[in-house]
């Protein structure tokens, strides 16, 4: 997650707002909410992927909403060390 966003975990998924840009998104998914907290957590998004239980037919859905989210920079890459 970008240092400037929060989540607030939801029973339909989660609300994500980015303090920097003000901008809102809802993650209509509890599924893609998992991934996203998963991220910190693993080297690459499709090791995140698998550790939340997502199968190669979901990954092509789930890489297009991370995309989303990168756009808006509600999630960053990380410098590796």
């Amino acid at each position: 997650m970008h240092p400037q966003v929060s989540v607030r975990p939801e029973p339909f998924g989660a609300l994500v707002y980015h303090f920097g840009t003000r901008r809102l998104s809802f993650l209509k998914d509890p599924t893609l909410l998992r991934l996203v907290q998963a991220l910190p957590e693993h080297p690459r998004a499709r090791d995140a992927a698998t550790a939340v239980g997502l199968t190669e037919a979901d990954l092509p859905r789930y890489h297009r909403a991370l995309a989303t989210l990168a756009a808006t920079s509600m999630i960053v890459e990380r410098s590796l060390p």
